[in-house]
C-alpha cells in the first residue's frame, strides 16, 4: 500500500528515507531516459583518466532518489513539486548504497506549502548531495496499493565486441568470398576488411562485382578480385583457394547455401576432413551471462547419433577456442527423460556415455534435457534434476535443424539475441552470412572465423615443432 501524510499532519522535524543501491544498470537506464550519455558514467576507460578516476551515476540519479521520498513517503501521493536546489558534495560509485532523506523545515499555511531539507548520505555517512524542495502536500488522505511497475531489462549489445577485441592483436585472414554479387555480401567483406578482420578475395563475375560496388558506393581498393563466369565456378574456386591454402576462410557471397556447400564437400576437390561439417551459432542472448553455441541449424537436417558425434565435437572446440574451459553441453529434447518412443532421448543418452568413455573429449555432457530444465536452474531443480549442465550450459545440442533453426531465429528476434555463424568440420572455417544480417552479426562471424583460424595456425606450429 501506499499512503500519504496530508498538510495538517506534517509536523517540523518529521522525516521519511528510503535507500538504493547504485547499479551499472541504474546508471545505463538513468542515461537511456534523460539522453545523458556523457562517458564519465557509461565508459569505464575514458573514467579511469578523469577526476575520479573511475564510472560515477549521474548526479541527478541521486536527486531522483529525493523526488522519490517527497511523492511516495513524505508528503506521499498528490505531492506537487514547486522547487529544488541541490549541491553535490561527493561522487556516488557503482555498489554505493545511498540514503535520501526529507526533513520538515518549515510550513506555509496560505497554500499549503511545505519545505524540506534534503541530505543523501553514502554508506559511510558522507554526505553526496545536500538541498532544499519546496512542494505543495496534498490536503486530501490518499491510501491505495502501489502502482505496479513494468519489469525493466537492460539489452546490451556489447558481448560481440569482446570478441572483436579478441582479433585486434591477430592479422586478417585472407578469406574467398564467393560470388559477392549484392549490396549485402559485397558491403559485408568490405566492412569485415575495413575492422581488420579478413582479406578479402572476392571471387565472381568482375564486371557485375564493379557494378554492385559502383552503384552501393562501395570501395573496392582494398580487394583482390579472381574474375570468373557465374555463382557456380565461384563456388569452385574459392573451395580450390582455400585447398591451395592461398585463403584460410572461406565466406558466402550472394549465391545459395547449397551450391557453395555442394563444392565444400565434393570428395576429390572440397574441403572434407574426418569430421562430418556442422554450423554453430554463437548467440549473445541479452538475459544469458555467458554465450550460448546452438548447433545444428544450417546443414544437418536429421542428424544420426554418428553425425551428431561431430555436431558436438565441432562444438565444444569451437567454446575452447572463444576461451570457455571446459564447454557444458546440454543435449535437447522434448522431455528430460528417457523415452523409446522418441529418439532424441536415447541418442542423447548414448552421447553421454560417450564423453564418459572418451569418444567425445574436453566437455561435459547431459541429457535428454528439455530447454526450461536445460537453461533455467530453478527449472532444473522443480523437477528434481541434479546435473552439472542444467542451468548453464555454453552449448545447446539440438535434435534436428527445424528445431534449432527455430530456436536459433527466435532468440534473435523476439530475445533481442545477437547471432554470428560459422561452419565447421572442413579444412577452413566457412563463414554463411544472410541479406537479413546486420552489419553486427557480419562482423561477428568474420570474428569467430578468425579466431578459429588463428587456433589452427597454432595448432600447426605445435605439431610441426
Amino acid at each position: 500500500m501506499i499512503e500519504n501524510v496530508t498538510f495538517e499532519e506534517i509536523e517540523i522535524g518529521q522525516s521519511a528515507s528510503l535507500s538504493r543501491r547504485l547499479t551499472m544498470s541504474d546508471i545505463e537506464l538513468f542515461a537511456t531516459v534523460s539522453g545523458d550519455i556523457n562517458p564519465a558514467h557509461l565508459d569505464e576507460e575514458y573514467a579511469a583518466d578523469s577526476l575520479f578516476h573511475k564510472v560515477i551515476g549521474h548526479g541527478m540519479w541521486s536527486g531522483s532518489l529525493i523526488s522519490a521520498v517527497l511523492g511516495t513517503l513524505l508528503p506521499g501521493p498528490g505531492t506537487i513539486y514547486l522547487g529544488q536546489d541541490l549541491r553535490f558534495r561527493r561522487p556516488v560509485g557503482v555498489g554505493d548504497v545511498i540514503t535520501a532523506t526529507v526533513t520538515a523545515r518549515e510550513k506555509r499555511d496560505d497554500k499549503q506549502v511545505v519545505v524540506f531539507d534534503c541530505v543523501c548520505l553514502n554508506q559511510d555517512g558522507k554526505e553526496v548531495v545536500t538541498g532544499t524542495a519546496e512542494v505543495i502536500a496534498p490536503t486530501m488522505k490518499v491510501r491505495r496499493e502501489a502502482h505496479e511497475l513494468p519489469q525493466v531489462q537492460v539489452i546490451r549489445h556489447d558481448k560481440h565486441d569482446e570478441m572483436l577485441k579478441k582479433c585486434e592483436a591477430l592479422p586478417p585472414v585472407p578469406t574467398a568470398v564467393v560470388h559477392p554479387c549484392d549490396e549485402s555480401s559485397l558491403k559485408g567483406a568490405v566492412e569485415a576488411a575495413e575492422a581488420g578482420l579478413i582479406a578479402p578475395v572476392l571471387v565472381g563475375p568482375e564486371s557485375k562485382i564493379r557494378s554492385v560496388a559502383d552503384t552501393f558506393g562501395v570501395d573496392l581498393g582494398r580487394c583482390r578480385i579472381v574474375d570468373v563466369e557465374h555463382s557456380h565456378a565461384a563456388a569452385e574456386t574459392g573451395v580450390a583457394l582455400a585447398r591451395s591454402g592461398e585463403v584460410e576462410a572461406v565466406m558466402k557471397g550472394s549465391l545459395h547455401t547449397d551450391e557453395l556447400m555442394a563444392e565444400v564437400v565434393r570428395k576429390e576437390k572440397g574441403l572434407r576432413t574426418g569430421r562430418r561439417l556442422s554450423h554453430v551459432f554463437v548467440m549473445n542472448v541479452p538475459t544469458y551471462p555467458r554465450a550460448l553455441l546452438i548447433t545444428d541449424a544450417a546443414i544437418n537436417i536429421y542428424p544420426t547419433l554418428e553425425d551428431k558425434v561431430d555436431i558436438v565435437q565441432n562444438a565444444i572446440d569451437l567454446a575452447k577456442v572463444l576461451g570457455v574451459e571446459t564447454p557444458k553441453v546440454a543435449i535437447l529434447s522434448a522431455v528430460e527423460t528417457i523415452n523409446p518412443k522418441i529418439e532424441t532421448t536415447l541418442q542423447a543418452a548414448a552421447l553421454c556415455k560417450m564423453a564418459d568413455r572418451g569418444q567425445i573429449k574436453g566437455g561435459i555432457l547431459d541429457g535428454p534435457l528439455a530447454f526450461d530444465n536445460a537453461i533455467s536452474l530453478e527449472a532444473a531443480r522443480t523437477k528434481g534434476i541434479k546435473s552439472e549442465v542444467a542451468g548453464q550450459p555454453d552449448i545447446l545440442l539440438v535434435p534436428d535443424l527445424e528445431a534449432g533453426n527455430m530456436l536459433a531465429k527466435q532468440l534473435s528476434f523476439l530475445a533481442n539475441a545477437d547471432a554470428a555463424g560459422i561452419v565447421l568440420g572442413a579444412r577452413v572455417p566457412i563463414i554463411l552470412t544472410s541479406r537479413a544480417d546486420n552489419v553486427r552479426t557480419r562482423l561477428a562471424s568474420c570474428a569467430v572465423a578468425v579466431l578459429v583460424a588463428a587456433a589452427r595456425r597454432r595448432a600447426a606450429v605445435a605439431a610441426a615443432e
